[in-house]
């Protein structure tokens, strides 16, 4: 199972920028399922840059996909470097269970690489 965590306002949709994100929604992903694990809290505000980063890498540590609407280099070469994947979504406010049955079809397929290594971990 991997776990994929969105940045969103209201649970349904991704639709928050990864360094304003107030609320990260963590799903377990396997090629059968998908299950909301965990609401993460991540409203507390920091006036540095990086501190603000690490505090939002700290709450979606242990997953695999960061998924959001936009995320600025700095912040993704951070998320990357924490061990995550950061993706951004395709158009506005694309639905969170539209992106898990994506997620799964591909798993099922013929998973792209990106996909493959993180299968393998």
């Amino acid at each position: 199972m991997i776990k994929i965590a969105f940045a969103s306002k209201d649970g349904l949709h991704v639709n928050e920028h990864f360094g304003w994100c107030e609320k990260f929604y963590i799903y377990g992903v396997n090629e059968e399922n998908y299950e909301l694990i965990n609401e993460v809290d991540s409203s507390l505000k920091y006036e540095q840059e990086a501190d603000k980063l690490e505090y939002k890498i700290m709450c979606v540590d242990g997953s695999d996909i960061v998924y959001v609407t936009k995320i600025g280099p700095k912040a993704a070469s951070m998320v990357k470097l924490s061990g995550s994947f950061p993706m951004k979504s395709s158009k506005e406010d694309e639905k969170i269970e539209e992106v898990l049955q994506s997620i799964q079809k591909l798993m099922k397929d013929n998973p792209p690489l990106w996909l493959k290594r993180i299968l393998l971990k």
